[in-house]
């Protein structure tokens, strides 16, 4: 039932992506494929001839979805046969992630888990499918998982996940700091990285290996970004601007102050991070399990990187899964609330977007509102996560089979 729960979700939600307002799977017709094409035809190739906005593997996910599309493209097209192709791949990976969370056999509380899964999925809606972050989502899954029985293999997974979409490499630093073989958790970590590295060398990326860590660093305030909220407010009263950007391909605040705030959210960023990473390390010295620390630092940690972003994309919630699933697997009874914030911030994210995009691009007041919900709700789920860090028992841990 579970299972048959699961694919179904991935249907509907796929399903989804073609029928509702705003192109909520935009993003891989219009950039995905393109990208993906010029790299086949052997010019252009993102991350290697030029810089990009995601670490270079995040193509290698772009190139199986071409693949994947080939049957697809008389009956549907070039465009939507590669929607097809896009959101069997993304199903697949899902597949076997989940697989890793409930395999045969498994406990009641990884069912369970995989419940919060299915449903997280369902309520975010296709944004959840239709973004390169989908592909990120069961490799976190599967690393944090399998740093309980084989950190190296974990390490493994979230370090490639990290070169796809850099958030997953939150767990493996939650997994550092909670105590988890840390010297064997940075040492695999870096192997693999300085592998990919060479590789992508050897390939001719040159200047442009890192491009990713700076494509961003001049572009401006996100219109969901938590810090752009007050000036939303000011754009329903016709005191700022919703303006759109072609270099980055997004909606931004243009308003006095909006910059100052940009620049200022990523010293904040670090700040809040390292205060994470501080409170993990000391919890982990004074004696608490890993598994019980591990999810709600990586909870902190991700949430963090969330409401100190100049961008508030919606995908960014598919990030939250992750943690929750790991927190219902090490320490079922302190995952309740954490999970319902989850899901109740998958609601509000879908009813912006797509239901209400276009209204909140006008600054009407009922998205706007919806949205200054959303991102308060983000940052009470940073304040329990981070209460729960110097919570973690001290404490036998329980089986996680």
């Amino acid at each position: 039932m579970l299972w048959g729960a699961f694919l179904a979700a991935h249907v509907l939600v796929a399903w989804l992506g073609w029928v509702l307002p705003s192109q909520p799977m935009g993003d891989v017709v219009l950039v995905y494929q393109p990208w993906s094409s010029a790299a086949l035809g052997g010019h252009d190739i993102v991350g290697i001839t030029e810089d990009w906005v995601y670490p270079q593997l995040a193509l290698a996910p772009m190139l199986l979805a071409q693949l994947l599309a080939v049957p697809f493209v008389v009956a549907f097209g070039k465009l939507g046969a590669y929607l097809i192709g896009w959101a069997l791949l993304v199903t697949l990976c899902d597949a076997l992630g989940f697989a890793t969370l409930v395999r045969r056999g498994g406990t009641r509380r990884r069912r369970i888990a995989g419940w919060f899964w299915t449903a997280a999925l369902v309520l975010l809606g296709p944004i959840a499918m239709y973004r390169i972050d989908a592909i990120t989502v069961p490799l976190a899954v599967a690393g944090g998982l399998w740093l309980a029985q084989h950190p190296r293999t974990g390490t493994v997974l979230l370090t490639i996940g990290a070169w796809v979409k850099i958030w997953p490499g939150a767990l493996a630093l939650a997994a550092v700091a909670a105590g988890r073989r840390a010297w064997r958790v940075l040492a695999t970590a870096a192997s693999v990285s300085i592998s990919i590295v060479v590789l992508l060398l050897l390939l001719g990326a040159g200047e442009h290996v890192f491009g990713f860590l700076t494509a961003q660093t001049g572009r401006g305030l996100q219109i969901e970004a938590v810090a752009a909220t007050p000036f939303l407010w000011q754009a329903v009263f016709g005191a700022a601007r919703i303006e759109y950007s072609h270099d980055i391909l997004t909606f931004q605040i243009a308003a006095p102050g909006a910059d100052a705030v940009s620049s200022a959210l990523a010293v904040l960023m670090i700040v809040v991070v390292a205060g994470v990473l501080v409170l993990g390390v000391l919890r982990a010295r004074a004696g608490a399990a890993w598994q019980r620390l591990l999810p709600p630092l990586a909870l902190a940690l991700v949430t963090g990187l969330m409401v100190t972003n100049k961008v508030g994309s919606p995908q960014f919630h598919s990030w939250l899964i992750a943690p929750v699933v790991l927190w219902f697997v090490f320490d079922r009874a302190r995952a309740q609330t954490a999970a319902v914030l989850v899901l109740v911030l998958c609601v509000l994210t879908f009813t912006i977007y797509p239901l209400t995009y276009d209204a909140l691009l006008r600054a009407d007041a009922l998205p706007v509102l919806l949205l200054s919900v959303r991102n308060l709700l983000l940052v009470v789920l940073l304040i329990h996560a981070a209460r729960g860090i110097p919570r973690a028992p001290v404490a036998p841990v329980i089986a996680t089979r």
